[in-house]
This record gives C-alpha cells, sequence and structure tokens, in this order.
C-alpha cells in the first residue's frame, strides 16, 4: 500500500468517523428536543395522541350493581347550536339507566336544529330553550329547582362512558367525606372515533392552585359544595369551572380522584376552549392572582405543577405498558 494511498484511507476512515459521531448527537438531541417537547406538553394535555380509532366500550369495565340507596343525582347539559353533537351526550346520560336521576338539557334558544331535537326526546329528559348570558348562566338556570345529593353537568359535545353514574353513586355511598370526585378522560373527535387518553395521578391541591388539570366533563360533586360556595360564576366565561374547584377547595372539602375513565371529551374546530383561549388566558391570570395573591410568571407555574405532571407521566406510561389497568 503506497504512502498516499493510506493517507486518503485514513481521511476516509475520519470522516466516517465524524459522520457516526454527529449522527449520534443529532439523535441526542432529537430524545432531548422530545423530552422537553414531552414535559411542556404532557399526555393528560394532548388531545390528538395516535390516529383516529372506534371507541371500544366494551373494553371498559361493565356498569357496577347500582346500591339500594342510590342518591340522587342531577345533571345539567348546557347547549347552543350543538345538534350535531347534543344527540350523543343525551344518549350517553340516558342510556345509564340510573334510577333515580334528574336530567335537564338548558338550550341559548338554538337555531340548528337542536329543538326538533329536544322535542324528540322530551319523554327521557326535562329541557327548556331561551335566550341566556352564556354558558355559566346556562348551567345555573339549568340546576334551578333540581333536588338532589350529587349534581354535575356535561357540555353538549362531550359524553359520559358507560356505568359512570352508577359508579360515581356506588363511591360517594363508600366515602361519606369526599365531597367532589373525577377521573381518567378519553379524547375522542368530531366524528367520535377514539384519538387519546389521560390517565391523571391521585389528587394534588397543590398543584391545582397553580393549573387547572382536573377534567371538568368527569367531575361530581356533592349538593352541600353548592349550598356552601354558591353557583357557577357567571362573569366566567372559559375558566368558570377552574373557579368553581379552586373555591371548593378554599372551603375545606375534600377531592379524589376516581380510578376509572368516566367521559370523554371531544375535540373540534368550533371547540370553545379553542376559540376562546385568549379569554381563557385572562381570566386563569384573574385566578391565580386570587388564590395566590400574585401573578406567578410562566416559569414558576411550570416549576409548582413539576412534580405534579412528573407523576402524571409516570401514570401514563404505567397505563400504556399495562401495568395500570383501569
Amino acid at each position: 500500500m503506497d504512502e498516499e494511498f493510506r493517507q486518503r484511507l485514513e481521511q476516509l476512515e475520519s470522516r466516517v468517523a465524524l459522520l457516526e459521531r454527529n449522527q449520534d448527537l443529532i439523535a441526542a438531541g432529537q430524545r432531548r428536543s422530545s423530552l422537553r417537547s414531552l414535559w411542556r406538553r404532557p399526555p393528560m394535555w394532548t388531545f390528538e395522541q395516535y390516529p383516529p380509532r372506534l371507541l371500544n366500550l366494551t373494553a371498559f369495565p361493565r356498569t357496577p350493581a347500582i346500591h339500594p340507596g342510590a342518591p340522587r343525582i342531577a345533571m345539567v347539559t348546557p347547549s347552543y347550536n350543538h345538534a350535531q353533537y347534543l344527540g350523543a351526550t343525551i344518549d350517553s346520560i340516558v342510556s345509564q339507566n340510573y334510577p333515580d336521576l334528574y336530567y335537564h338539557v338548558q338550550d341559548g334558544a338554538s337555531i340548528d336544529g337542536t329543538l326538533d331535537l329536544l322535542k324528540r326526546r322530551g319523554d327521557s329528559l326535562s329541557w327548556s330553550s331561551e335566550p341566556d348570558k352564556g354558558q355559566s348562566s346556562a348551567i345555573n338556570l339549568g340546576f334551578v329547582g333540581a333536588e338532589s345529593e350529587i349534581m354535575a353537568y356535561l357540555n353538549s359535545d362531550d359524553v359520559l362512558l358507560p356505568g359512570t353514574l352508577a359508579y360515581v353513586a356506588n363511591y360517594f355511598i363508600a366515602h361519606p367525606r369526599v365531597d367532589v370526585v373525577y377521573g381518567h378522560r378519553v379524547f375522542i373527535d368530531r366524528e367520535g372515533l377514539e384519538v387519546g387518553r389521560a390517565v391523571l395521578p391521585p389528587h394534588d391541591g397543590k398543584a391545582l392552585r397553580y393549573a387547572d388539570y382536573i377534567p371538568q366533563e368527569t367531575m361530581f360533586w356533592r349538593k352541600r359544595v353548592w349550598d356552601r360556595i354558591g353557583p357557577i360564576d357567571e362573569s366566567l366565561h372559559y375558566a368558570m369551572d377552574w373557579d368553581f374547584i379552586l373555591r371548593a377547595q378554599a372551603a375545606g372539602f375534600k377531592f379524589a380522584r376516581l380510578p376509572r375513565f368516566l367521559a370523554c371529551f371531544r375535540i373540534h374546530d368550533a371547540q370553545k376552549t379553542a376559540s376562546t383561549y385568549a379569554v381563557g388566558v385572562r381570566e386563569m391570570g384573574i385566578l391565580r392572582r386570587r388564590i395566590l395573591g400574585f401573578e406567578p410568571t410562566q416559569m414558576q407555574i411550570r416549576r409548582a405543577i413539576a412534580p405534579y405532571l412528573a407523576k402524571q407521566l409516570a401514570y401514563h406510561y404505567a397505563y400504556k405498558l399495562g401495568i395500570l389497568r383501569y
């Protein structure tokens, strides 16, 4: 082998080694970027986690036997021009066949066919359609005169999973000191296809002061909470559920995260959560200043909820790997 050929071979080997090293660095950077992205957008707030697939209701636990002393549950659905989703919402509640249920749809004078739908379903629920001051106002109107031990509201594009009412009622009976409950959620698209799931760790009152992680569509509370802290704040149009939760926590009511998927949160283009985000940022700032006494920076918020997010990631992957089952 002549000297010139040997030198060229060494140069080639060096370039290959350098290329391999750069590939390793790029891969490591991609992994770190992926981890940073996962940390910035944890699974519980990542709606579209995988391609749409059929929601297999038979894969969830069976409906438990209903306790003979089942408490009366009052549920309200605020609605406005959601005829394309409202039928599924109504069916998901009525099909629970819960023996002592008051269910009311409070519609804001829709003009999209909602009235015809409600007239057809009138035998299975109560309803009214009249102008209101927004979602918070509709929820409060819907609960007027409702007598019950347990309360909840389900928006007109979300759905309950089978057995939810029986499971929640049995839990409240078995845990008389618990006042507010919520559970895991499923994300569905506009067609009702599953696109993600959120498995939550146990309740964390400290993290809740900085960020609302409770899935509203899965939340139920005892009427004594409503009687004590008052109704939904009608001045809020985005963060009214977090406001209600924070007031309940400040009043000393006990929360519990239930080990079960309870409801589905629907993702679609006209969704209020997406279209009024600026309003939400302002309202969440108001609530943080009220509960904390100051307005935290984004860094302070991330640091405060970091332990909870770490637990959520652990629960998420433990569920994906089959270590946790619900």
